[in-house]
């Protein structure tokens, strides 16, 4: 179990790691070196549109690895992804410049990033199952704690990502847009080494296992969008985490050095709160072992509601101190809160011959609109508003009033046992609970 649980934590922190470089890179310098024609503004949301092509590809990543996934096996998906996810990264790092190859340069970005979205489209899908799925058989009362271990990977990844980018960033500017630039992504490699190393190791789902002699009729996503609802609630639970994390992480990061912070001010704030939610995500997710999945989301949704104008207002005070609390609130604490219990939540919601498609398309259709498209309407609120901060505080408190509204649709699953394949059927009911 403890091996499943970090080959969870290690493959999803390395995928989120590739992932969020992206955005932090995009905030910092992708709008000079691949849109150079646009003025600032319009480059900053040319960056992060770029940035949301990425979350536009999950969900069909989501299905692609899903199907095979619920077919095949979840050990060599998470196999596939982790490679497709680490050679994307490491093209992106190697990728010439506009001033190089012209309108090539952003062509090829958008597509590597599609790469990524797509891979990691597929990964937590896997991850995640795995880890519960095995917990099911060890520690079925713990499956919220234990799946905290993949959901750990998000902040971790985000720790690394920040990490190494506020080394380089440390650099002269000249040599930062130059070369520096691209050492986080080329890092990927080293990374997506450790990850296949440990993965190779951990055993295929054993629910899975037995599963895989049950006859299917259907295509998993023909089974799941037969009953849409579960896909639905799944989606909706999650957009409040989601918008969360996106605008306090990468899109804060352009936002504060606009407003004046330096590059590794804004930097530390973002691995400040990433370690505060290194400690809360966990908590949270015992927590939803105890008293429940939804309590817990909605009181991280409602937190991260009530601090939304707060927040922005720390942010806009110019002090350091402040920033850094601003994002250990909201981010490390609020955001945590509500991400916790989701995959354990998720996977409770759908049988194991569908859980990897019905899973992964809920979460990453949260991603898309939660995370995907954030930056991009903030900036261009931003842009059109003259800079007041009141659109990004109203953003962040629609995503958290939509969680809040969704978990109240969703029925309780902590206490429900992952079925038996032999017993029940694979395909979800239309309340979002295995038959």
């Amino acid at each position: 179990m403890r091996r499943v649980a970090l080959s969870g934590l290690l493959g999803t922190a390395v995928e989120f790691y590739d992932f969020l470089v992206y955005g932090t890179v995009a905030a910092l310098v992708f709008g000079d070196l691949f849109f150079p024609d646009a003025d600032p503004a319009v480059g900053t949301i040319a960056a992060f549109g770029t940035f949301a092509a990425g979350y536009v590809a999950r969900p069909l990543g989501g299905i692609v690895f899903g199907h095979f996934g619920d077919r095949v096996g979840r050990k060599s998906m998470m196999l596939l992804t982790m490679v497709l996810m680490g050679c994307g990264s490491f093209l992106i790092g190697v990728l010439p410049t506009y001033d190089a190859i012209g309108v090539w340069a952003p062509i090829l970005l958008v597509t590597l990033r599609i790469v990524q979205g797509i891979a990691i489209g597929g990964e937590w899908g896997g991850a995640t199952l795995m880890v519960v799925e095995h917990a099911e058989r060890a520690h079925g009362s713990r499956r919220g704690l234990w799946s905290s271990f993949t959901m750990l990977g998000a902040p971790l990844g985000s720790v690394l990502s920040a990490g190494v980018v506020t080394l380089v960033s440390a650099l002269p500017d000249e040599q930062f847009r130059s070369w520096g630039w691209r050492v986080p992504f080329l890092l990927s490699i080293a990374l997506l080494a450790v990850g296949l190393f440990v993965r190779l190791k951990v055993a295929e789902s054993p629910l899975f296992a037995e599963a895989k002699r049950a006859p299917v009729d259907k295509p998993p996503v023909v089974e799941v969008l037969r009953h849409p609802k579960p896909v639905l609630l799944a989606a909706g639970v999650g957009i409040g985490a989601f918008t969360a994390q996106s605008l306090l992480t990468g899109f804060m990061i352009s936002y504060a050095v606009q407003q004046g912070y330096s590059r590794p001010q804004v930097l530390t704030a973002v691995t400040v709160a990433s370690c505060v939610a290194l400690l809360v995500l966990p908590a949270a997710s015992a927590l939803s072992d105890r008293i429940g999945r939804r309590p817990v989301v909605l009181a991280g949704a409602v937190a991260s509601a009530a601090l939304a104008f707060p927040v922005l207002a720390l942010v806009n005070s110019g002090s350091p101190g402040l920033l850094i609390l601003a994002l250990a609130l909201g981010h490390g604490v609020a955001q945590s809160t509500m991400y916790g219990p989701l995959g354990a939540l998720l996977t409770e919601m759908f049988g194991t011959r569908v859980r990897y498609t019905g899973a992964s398309l809920g979460y990453q259709a949260a991603t898309l609109v939660g995370a995907g498209f954030s930056p991009l309407i903030a900036s261009s609120l931003l842009a059109s508003s003259g800079g007041g901060s009141a659109p990004v505080s109203l953003l962040l408190c629609g995503g958290a009033v939509i969680t809040a509204l969704t978990v109240w649709r969703v029925r309780e699953t902590h206490t429900d046992a992952l079925e038996s394949p032999a017993a029940r059927a694979a395909a979800p009911t239309p309340e979002g609970t295995p038959r």
